[in-house]
């Protein structure tokens, strides 16, 4: 991925992240998803999971498996995680569909037991009291300028850890805030910035 690129305009014309136009799996993921606000448990959970499973690898690595993640974690539904048995960590970390890496699979299924027993709604309302105020941060001009961690990421991966959580360092937060909407790193002549409006 270039980190030195403005906007740059893809098949229809429309100027986007160079990131967004590098494969084809990327561009609906770009266009669609990323920077757009996700809410829910189960669905933070998910992309809590899909990126602490990326970590040291590329995100179109994970993209490409995502329905398999699925269909390996009961659609990462975290009640149903929770119940997973030693049998099911066995199917896993021999599933060829997903990343088999022991402490990442290890740590998916303890997160689904420290938050099934969190109050409905309390992992959303924890992590997107960690967004930034959109008025305080200025679009990257390039991906150079699209940072790794910030103070909202640390502080978040900080509160995360200390109820429990594994395998979610500042940079695997900040990735999760970039994928969830709670900032908008799309450039400033990307087609995709902005496109969700506020959370």
């Amino acid at each position: 991925m270039s980190t030195e690129s403005g906007a740059v305009p893809g098949p229809d014309g429309g100027l986007r992240c160079p990131w967004g136009l590098s494969t084809e799996d990327y561009v609906a993921y770009h266009d669609e998803e990323w920077g757009r606000p996700v809410h829910g448990d189960d669905a933070l959970y998910e992309r809590l999971c899909l990126e602490a499973f990326q970590s040291g690898l590329s995100w179109i690595t994970i993209l490409r498996r995502r329905e398999g993640f699925r269909a390996a974690f009961a659609d990462f539904e975290i009640a149903a995680v929770a119940r997973f048995t030693d049998a099911d960590r066995e199917r896993l970390l021999a599933d060829p569909g997903i990343i088999r890496n022991r402490a990442k699979i290890d740590a998916t299924l303890a997160n689904a037991r420290v938050l099934a027993d969190w109050p409905e709604g309390e992992l959303d309302s924890l992590i997107w009291s960690f967004a930034p105020d959109p008025a305080t941060r200025a679009a990257p001009r390039t991906l150079a300028d699209v940072p790794a961690i910030t103070d909202e990421s640390t502080a978040l991966s900080k509160a995360l850890k200390k109820r429990g959580i594994r395998f979610v360092g500042p940079t695997t937060a900040y990735a999760l805030m970039q994928a969830c909407g709670l900032v908008d790193d799309h450039l400033p002549d990307c087609v995709a910035r902005g496109a969700a409006g506020p959370a």
